[in-house]
C-alpha cells in the first residue's frame, strides 16, 4: 500500500471511529508505529487531523462534521466536569441558552432542578432531557432539523432569537482559537450563535481541550466576548494563558 493510500485509509478510519491509534493502525496495516507516525504528521500538516499522545482524531471541516453519536462517545468524563464547572456560575440567571452538542447536553442535564429556570434551546436532545422537569420551561427554537447535530437552524430560529434577552448562554463550538475566535464549519449553525451572541447578557464557553487550536470554516464570536472559558485539563496551561489574558476567566477543571 501506497503511503498516501494508507494517509485516505486511515483518514477515514478516523471519522468513522471518531479517532484512531498509532499501535492498532500499526498492527492492521503491517507498517510501523513510526510510518504511521509520519503519516498522522502528513495528514496534520493537510488540516485534516490533530495529534493526540499515542493517535489523532479528525479535525472538522467545511466538507466534514463530525457525527453527534461520535462527539457524545469522547471524553466523556471530561465533559461532565465540565458541565458541573458551568452551572456553577448561573448565579441569579432566570433565562438560559443552552447551545447543540454534546458538552452543552451536559450542562443542560446539570442545571439545577430546585428553582424555576427558562431554557431556549435549538438543540433537540436539551429539549427532551429538559421536558419532563417542573420547574424548568423549556423554548425549542422551531426550524430545519439539521440531522448532523440533531439540531435546529434557519431563518425561523434566528427571528426567534432576536426577540429574546437571554441572561446566561452555553455556547459550544468546533474550534476555538485566539487569532480567528470561535468557529463552527457550518454556516446555518454559525447565524444561530451569532445571534445568540447578541441577545444574550453573559456568555460561557464550554469545550473540551481538543476544541483549542482548531480552525472552522465559520467564524461566530471573539474570545473576549466571553466573562469564562470552561475547558478541561488535557488543555496545557502554557496554552491556556493566551486566552485568559485579555479575555474572561479560564477555568481547566
Amino acid at each position: 500500500m501506497q503511503g498516501d493510500e494508507r494517509q485516505q485509509l486511515i483518514l477515514e478510519r478516523a471519522r468513522g471511529q471518531g479517532s484512531v491509534g498509532v499501535r492498532v493502525l500499526a498492527r492492521e496495516l503491517d507498517v510501523s508505529s513510526e510510518t504511521i507516525r509520519r503519516d498522522l504528521r502528513v495528514l496534520e500538516s493537510y488540516g485534516l487531523l490533530r495529534r493526540t499522545h499515542g493517535g489523532a482524531y479528525p479535525v472538522e471541516t467545511r466538507s466534514f462534521e463530525t457525527s453527534w453519536e461520535t462527539r457524545t462517545r469522547r471524553l466523556v468524563p471530561e465533559q461532565r466536569r465540565i458541565a458541573a464547572a458551568a452551572v456553577g456560575l448561573i448565579g441569579p440567571a432566570e433565562t438560559v441558552f443552552v447551545d447543540e452538542g454534546s458538552t452543552p447536553e451536559l450542562v443542560a442535564e446539570a442545571l439545577p432542578g430546585d428553582r424555576p429556570l427558562t431554557v431556549v434551546t435549538a438543540a433537540l436532545a436539551v429539549a427532551h432531557r429538559l421536558s419532563r422537569r417542573e420547574n424548568t420551561t423549556v423554548i425549542l427554537l422551531g426550524g430545519q432539523v439539521r440531522r448532523s447535530t440533531r439540531s435546529v437552524a434557519g431563518p425561523w430560529v434566528e427571528q426567534m432569537l432576536s426577540e429574546f434577552v437571554i441572561d446566561l448562554a452555553f455556547v459550544g463550538a468546533n474550534g476555538i482559537s485566539w487569532e480567528h475566535g470561535l468557529t463552527t464549519p457550518e454556516p446555518a449553525a454559525a447565524k444561530i450563535k451569532a445571534q445568540v451572541m447578541k441577545v444574550s447578557r453573559r456568555k460561557v464557553f464550554c469545550g473540551v481541550h481538543t476544541t483549542f487550536g482548531a480552525v472552522g470554516f465559520c467564524r461566530f464570536a471573539d474570545v473576549r466576548e466571553f466573562e469564562a472559558i470552561i475547558t478541561d485539563t488535557g488543555l496545557p496551561l502554557a496554552q491556556a494563558r493566551p486566552f485568559a489574558r485579555e479575555g474572561g476567566r479560564v477555568l481547566r477543571v
